[in-house]
């Protein structure tokens, strides 16, 4: 374990949770970051960064593919600046920006049903297969460009919802790659260029960011990935993802999508909690707190669905947040082996970072691991 602060002890019941799990190869390592009323108590880095082609350390400070922790992070925190200007409300219909979008029934659909995952769309469609399987004279000139994310765009516009809107919940990808255009046409700026304008640099994130694929491809350049955890070794891409987004659509977008794609370290997630925490106390200029609590407070609209406004609560059983955490807790997953969990209770959050899907997405034990690490952390905190 590679310890980089810790302002008070108690946290060994965590810390063995997560090396049982690196000794079992659930992961190859992680990061873990502990804070209360804002201040961190315990940042450690435990096992390995990579295992192929070579085997490197886990740092503290390492930058990790975040995966769908980009719903809340980026594109929602980009959604509540644009509430907070007036440039969109949470009841507006979304053929208020995408008049096209309005076919097939979704008139109806608002920003609220996409923020809350009641909208009617697709959990997820495999656009990048679509795309690469497409006629040559239907489909953009080439995948992981801003082409392929517009053709997305064209597509989710022409979908058939498979249930009315607000009448269900299920966690759609299409439903964030919407609002991700969303901002894109509000803002007349690409996602990751007003989220790094708007979000990133204002709050001194250095370490967060989407990875523009294209961008990096015609300017012949590279990611610094001796800072980056690894992900999966892609058998259709051929080679270990390292500094390139491991969603497959996200890729296909070219790194940058209102769903996954986002990079960031532990303490540049923190330092973002801590200004959202500060903002929904009436501390913090950055957002109005009522904005926050709004977007913090379980939606309603569908009974029994634990979604708030971009963000998840946990469910009544078997939470990834563990036995002993707050019902009115906020949080959210990702794919790769991320996770963040705010407990408005004790004002905490915990951020428990992994390259989970490295080398191989198909270990899924991590849903095993994490319920027992946070029930360590909320009886150590308590404690």
């Amino acid at each position: 374990m590679v310890q980089l602060s810790s302002a008070r002890g108690g946290f060994d019941q965590a810390a063995a949770v997560i090396d049982e799990a690196v000794d079992a190869r659930v992961f190859p390592g992680a990061v873990l970051l502990v804070a209360q009323h804002g201040e961190i108590l315990h940042h450690a880095a435990f096992g390995s960064r990579s295992l192929e082609p070579q085997q490197t350390q886990m740092e503290p400070d390492t930058v990790f593919d975040l995966s769908s922790l980009t719903k809340p992070l980026a594109t929602t925190t980009a959604v509540m600046l644009l509430v907070r200007e007036g440039k969109i409300r949470v009841e507006d219909r979304v053929s208020r920006f995408i008049p096209n979008f309005g076919v097939h029934g979704k008139a109806g659909v608002s920003v609220r049903h996409l923020l809350a995952h009641c909208s009617g769309l697709a959990a997820l469609r495999p656009f990048h297969r679509e795309i690469a399987e497409a006629p040559r004279n239907q489909r953009p000139s080439r995948l992981a460009s801003r082409g392929a994310r517009e053709f997305m765009y064209e597509q989710i516009h022409r979908a058939r919802l498979e249930y009315p809107p607000g009448t269900r919940s299920l966690y759609s990808d299409l439903g964030f790659l919407l609002l991700g255009e969303l901002v894109e046409l509000v803002t007349s700026s690409s996602l990751d260029r007003f989220c790094h304008e708007r979000i990133f640099r204002p709050l001194g994130l250095r370490s967060t960011g989407f990875v523009d694929l294209e961008r990096l491809r015609l300017g012949g350049l590279s990611p610094v990935t001796s800072a980056i955890a690894p992900t999966e070794r892609c058998p259709w891409r051929g080679k270990i993802l390292w500094g390139e987004v491991q969603d497959d659509n996200a890729w296909a977008a070219g790194g940058v999508a209102g769903h996954a794609g986002l990079f960031s370290s532990a303490a540049d997630v923190h330092a973002l909690v801590c200004r959202l925490r500060a903002s929904a106390l009436g501390q913090d200029s950055f957002l109005p707190a009522d904005i926050v609590r709004r977007f913090w407070t379980r939606d309603g609209l569908v009974p029994h669905s634990t979604w708030a406004l971009g963000w998840d609560t946990p469910s009544p059983g078997g939470s990834s947040a563990g036995t002993r955490v707050s019902a009115q807790a906020v949080g959210h997953l990702g794919f790769t082996g991320t996770s963040l969990w705010i407990d408005f209770e004790r004002d905490a959050h915990v951020i428990f970072l992994t390259n989970r899907v490295h080398p191989t997405r198909q270990d899924e034990r991590i849903r095993d691991v994490r319920p027992r690490l946070h029930d360590a952390v909320w009886e150590a905190l308590d404690g």
